[in-house]
């Protein structure tokens, strides 16, 4: 196996590897070059956007400030928005459905390291990485975190600054550090 297919796998890879390097190289320059153009060019930002993440509906904006650690990890659907300064650790995948909103600040990781010290300080740079599954119609608000594995179900809602880390049912709204469920939001489902 490479260290890309242990990385996409879970299990503890060499984030050292040198197509590792290449990939979080070629993201970087992509994000840089998708950060430095004007924000009414559309179709240069569509075309870099559609370079970097691994796939991405119709209507699809990224906002300044889009920071990536591959892109090609990223899948996301149509009517997808991402506020300013969002930060995407794909070091596995972040699957997001359609009609999601992203706010402000907003952290997705989806990196990891063993809570072990003998494990985890390792002179080869072994870590590993979690999926983070986000459905349609989610609305992440400004400065929240999603840490490694979560789900989140479809419509619901992140409050601002909540740090989320366990699953999220359908049509629900957690807040708080960590998240916790606050209540049901008849979606009519």
């Amino acid at each position: 196996m490479t260290e890309k297919e242990i990385m996409l796998s879970g299990g503890m890879y060499d984030c050292l590897d040198k197509e590792l390097v290449r990939e979080r190289d070629r993201a970087h320059v992509l994000a840089q070059q998708l950060n430095a153009l004007p924000a009414d060019d559309y179709a240069a930002r569509e075309r870099i956007t559609r370079e970097l993440l691994g796939a991405a509906g119709s209507n699809v904006y990224l906002e300044k400030g889009f920071q990536c650690e591959y892109g090609d990890n990223i899948h996301v659907g149509a009517n997808f928005y991402c506020n300013y300064n969002c930060l995407m650790i794909d070091c596995n995948t972040i699957t997001i459905g359609d009609n999601t909103m992203i706010g402000p600040n907003v952290t997705v990781c989806t990196a990891t390291h063993p809570v072990k010290a003998a494990e985890r300080c390792n002179a080869e740079g072994r870590e590993y990485a979690l999926p983070i599954r986000i459905g349609d119609q989610v609305w992440i608000g400004a400065g929240a975190i999603i840490n490694p594995g979560v789900t989140i179900g479809d419509r619901a809602v992140i409050a601002s600054g909540a740090v989320v880390t366990r699953d999220v049912p359908a049509d629900t709204l957690v807040a708080g550090v960590p998240a916790v469920p606050k209540k049901h939001i008849d979606n009519g489902k």
